[in-house]
C-alpha cells in the first residue's frame, strides 16, 4: 500500500471534523460484507449548518461546491470512526449528492464536484467513483447539499 490516506488529508491541508451525530433516528453507517453505506451527511461545521438555502436562489454554484467538499469531510469522519482509520478505505464506489435547488438551477454536477473531486484528491483512482447528482426541492434542515457514500473497505487486520 502507498502513503497513508490520513497522511494525503494532511498534506492536502485538510482536518476531519467532529464525527456528526444523526438528527433523527437512524445510524450513521451500515457495515454489510466489505461495503460500508452512510447515511445522508449535511455540510455542518461544529454542529452547525455551515451553509443554508438553495442553490440558484440563495447560494451560488461556488458556495455549494464548499458545502459539498464541507458534507464529505463529515461523511469521511464517519467512515474513520466506523472503521478506525481512513486507511481501511479500498474503493469508493458510489456518490449520490443532492441539492436542494432553486427553479431552473440545473447545476447541481459541479455543487458535487466540491465532493468528487475532494475524494479523487485524497483517494487517487480508488477515488473514482459512480455517481448521482440531483436536484431536491427541500433538504433537512434547509441544508443546500445531502451526501449519501458507499464505500468498498478492507477487512481489519
Amino acid at each position: 500500500m502507498g502513503e497513508s490516506f490520513e497522511t494525503k488529508l494532511s498534506q492536502l491541508g485538510l482536518a476531519l471534523p467532529q464525527t456528526p451525530k444523526p438528527v433523527a433516528n437512524y445510524v450513521p453507517a451500515v457495515e454489510a460484507g466489505d461495503l460500508l453505506f452512510l447515511s445522508g451527511v449535511l455540510p455542518f461545521r461544529d454542529g452547525t449548518l455551515a451553509w443554508t438555502g438553495k442553490l440558484g436562489r440563495d447560494l451560488t454554484v461556488e458556495q455549494g461546491y464548499e458545502a459539498a467538499k464541507v458534507a464529505l469531510l463529515n461523511g469521511l469522519a464517519i467512515v474513520k470512526s466506523q472503521l478506525g482509520t481512513l486507511d481501511r478505505v479500498r474503493r469508493v464506489v458510489r456518490l449520490v449528492g443532492h441539492v436542494a435547488s432553486a427553479e431552473g438551477f440545473v447545476q447541481q454536477p459541479a455543487v458535487i464536484n466540491g465532493a468528487s473531486d475532494l475524494l479523487v484528491g485524497l483517494f487517487g483512482e480508488a477515488g473514482r467513483h459512480a455517481r448521482v447528482a440531483v436536484g431536491a426541492a427541500e433538504l433537512p434542515l434547509q441544508a443546500p447539499v445531502e451526501l449519501e457514500l458507499i464505500v468498498q473497505i478492507a477487512p481489519r487486520s
